[in-house]
């Protein structure tokens, strides 16, 4: 089966202690409409905080900081199999545009299950849902 390697970004409010964290719904393709964190494809030669940086810039219009990494999930879709690092990250300059994704959303530990998350990102929420404050102020 072949591997498919992506590199996720978490962006929230605080990395230490995050209480609302930003999520985007797929604009295209067969999961259009479900929820995932922004990212893309690792490129050759390309870290995984690397691919964050460019792919975040090119989807969001927004520089961010990345921080260390919060998890890696490996997901069997049915045509291939999925090796996505997730990142803890802040926004340093940008206000977020959407040029891809169809909606977004601030998520609070509240909120998390309120939207519809693609298979594989179900199991970083209960992960993140543990890390997550209990400040559910916007």
């Amino acid at each position: 089966m072949k591997t498919i390697r992506v590199a996720a970004a978490i962006i929230c409010d605080d990395m230490e202690n995050p209480a609302k964290i930003f999520a985007t719904a797929k604009g295209y393709g067969e999961f259009k409409g479900q929820w995932e964190f922004p990212g893309g494809k690792i490129e050759a030669g390309e870290s995984s905080e690397e691919t964050l940086v460019r792919e975040i810039r090119e989807e969001l219009d927004t520089e961010i900081e990345v921080g260390a990494l919060f998890h890696t999930i490996e997901y069997d879709y049915p045509a291939f199999h999925l090796s996505m690092d997730c990142f803890l990250a802040k926004v340093k300059t940008g206000g977020l545009t959407l040029k891809e994704a169809e909606a977004a959303r601030w998520l609070t530990r509240r909120e998390l299950y309120e939207v519809q998350w693609l298979p594989a990102d179900i199991s970083l929420i209960e992960v993140l849902e543990k890390r997550m404050t209990g400040t559910d102020a916007l």
